[in-house]
Order: structure tokens, then sequence, then C-alpha cells
């Protein structure tokens, strides 16, 4: 007995795709970046045009750095050759920019007479090494101006890169996606209630005794209340539409699930990371806590913040006193009032 012959069907063709998942942003856009020499001076390994917007855009960010700035101004003892105001400009440099510089003003015999705070901003290494050279004009009629320094009478400090040694890196900037996140997360909310409607809902229309008049106005209030952001109302009208039987209209709110952008976890955990990268504690930023337990003893707090963060930092200016052979530099104990 002849069996009957089955028609098997081929088994499909399948593709396989094989990708990695991986993040193409500039995370470690750093590692690929160098001092470029563009024939007159050396490039910023980072953009200070970038780092001084970030002052701006990070509350935490700025108020660290202020922080810092405020205690070493604090503790700073002026000299007769280094005035406090040079001293706050120097630091600022330093502690946003990574580096500060001071241009030397010598005496006759080459002596130094005092030293006066360059902007970071506009003090670039000389292709040749040789020179400071100081923006004065970069976009000028008669091209880029600027004045030329010699290396001797520019002292330098910088935050150390290990990647060169032309100029310095803050260290807070692995925090700079935590920074531009926080700003991000406020500058959603503030559209989402400037929005006015607070949009983002369905409008479910299935009566249909309304007229056309009565449908133009409304559809005409929804466009006025809605002011400028990314939040969108939609209508949609279906005459004779089941609606579950009850109501002609219906408003089904979509804002909560399409918009939902968990602010207050955003700021929170963007904050922690920038006061993680910046290393000071949270009850001396002025931070409301969130528990019973409060935030700790702000004397501890601050007296262990200055030993581990400013002192250290103190230290890497006194080392101007060692390469100039004169006390530049000097400061005072760092006492705080105990509250009776």
């Amino acid at each position: 007995m002849k069996r009957a012959k089955q028609n098997v069907a081929a088994a499909p063709k399948v593709d396989f795709e094989v990708f990695s998942i991986m993040d193409d942003g500039p995370a470690n856009v750093l590692d690929y970046l160098q001092c470029e020499d563009n024939g007159i001076y050396f490039e910023p390994l980072v953009s200070y045009e970038s780092l001084m917007q970030l002052t701006t855009t990070g509350v935490h960010h700025a108020s660290a750095l202020q922080a810092k700035a405020n205690i070493l101004k604090k503790t700073f003892e002026p000299s007769q050759y280094l005035s406090r105001k040079d001293f706050e400009l120097f630091a600022m440099n330093y502690l946003t920019l990574g580096d500060g510089y001071l241009q030397i003003t010598r005496n006759r015999l080459g002596g130094v007479l005092k030293l006066t705070s360059l902007l970071t901003m506009y003090t670039r290494m000389a292709s040749d090494m040789k020179h400071y050279l100081y923006i004065r004009n970069r976009f000028g009629v008669n091209g880029l101006q600027y004045d030329s320094i010699k290396l001797a009478d520019v002292v330098n400090v910088k935050q150390h890169d290990l990647r060169q040694q032309i100029y310095g890196v803050p260290e807070y900037l692995p925090a700079m996606h935590s920074i531009m996140l926080n700003n991000s997360a406020t500058r959603f909310r503030r559209r989402y209630y400037d929005n006015g409607s607070h949009a983002g809902f369905i409008l479910y229309c299935t009566d249909d005794k309304i007229n056309e008049d009565d449908w133009n106005v409304l559809k005409s209030n929804m466009r006025q209340s809605r002011g400028r952001g990314n939040f969108k109302n939609v209508m949609l009208r279906s005459p004779g539409g089941s609606a579950n039987g009850k109501e002609g209209i219906k408003l089904i709110p979509i804002s909560e699930v399409a918009a939902k952008d968990e602010f207050l976890n955003i700021k929170s955990v963007s904050a922690e990371d920038m006061l993680a990268a910046h290393r000071v504690p949270a009850i001396l930023m002025g931070i409301v806590p969130q528990n019973a337990g409060g935030l700790g003893d702000p004397i501890k707090a601050a007296t262990v913040f200055y030993e581990h963060e400013i002192a250290p930092i103190q230290e890497s200016f006194k080392s101007v006193n060692e390469q100039l052979g004169i006390e530049v530099f000097k400061f005072k104990d760092y006492q705080l009032v105990t509250p009776t």
C-alpha cells in the first residue's frame, strides 16, 4: 500500500540581526579629546563657555562652588603680594574652570611686586609653550587680538588632568549630565505649569445633539487655553458613538501617563549626584531634610568638610609660595561659632 505523498511546506526563512545596545551619546567624549594647537595657542580640553553655562544651569552645582569659595575667602589672609579681591577671582576661576592664573608684576630688579588674577576664560598657552596669551578680542575686525605674557611671569594652579599637562580640568566634570538633567526637569515642569490648562487629555464627544456652532466655540476655547509648551489636547468627535451609554462628553486624561516626568525623583537623584561630585554635605547647602532624623550636626559636617576638601585646596594654593620663594598665600584656622 502506497502512502500518500505529503506536501511539506518549506520552513520560513528567518533573518537574524545581531546588534549591541550601547550609549551613542557623549558620555565618554573626553576620551577622544586633546588640546589642539590652532597655530597660535592650544585649545582648552573642555569649552570654558560650556563650563560657565553649567553654573547657571544647576542650582546645587553653583551653590557648592560658592560654598567652597566662601570658606576659602573666610580663611584667606591678604598679603602685600595678593589682595583679597584678586584672591576671590583666582579661587572662583580655579574651582569653576579648573585653572587659576596669576600674573606677576615685577620691580626693576626682577623681584615680585604683586600678583594680579587673570580670567581663565581668556588665558591660553601659546603654541611655542614659552608664553601665555591673554585674549582681548577673538572676533574683532582686525582678527584675533591678545597680549603676550612670558611664561615666567604667570603662575598657574590647576586641577590636574592625567591626559595632558597644559590645562586643568574641573573635578566635577563627571556630574555634567546630572547638572543638565536637573535643569531639564525644571524646565519641563515649568512648561507644564505655564501651559495653563495642564493639557494632555482627550475630549471624547459622542453627543449628536450639539450643533456645529457650539462645537466651533468649544474647539476655539480649547485652542486659546493652551499655552506654549510640549502639551497638546485632542478632541475626538464621534456623533452617535458609544460612550457606555452614560456620558455624551467624556474627558480622558493622558498627561499623567504620557507626560509623566517623575519630577521629584529626577530632581532628587541629580541633586545627590551634584553633591557627591563636589562632596559638600547636604546640611551645608540649605537642603530641607526629608526625614525626622534631619541631616546631622552642621558643626561636625562643616569641620569634616573643611579638613577633607578645603584644606587640600589651600595646600594646592600654597605651592605658589614654594615656586616663588615668598609667602603669597596664607590662611588662618577655620573657626566656627558654636551656638549657645
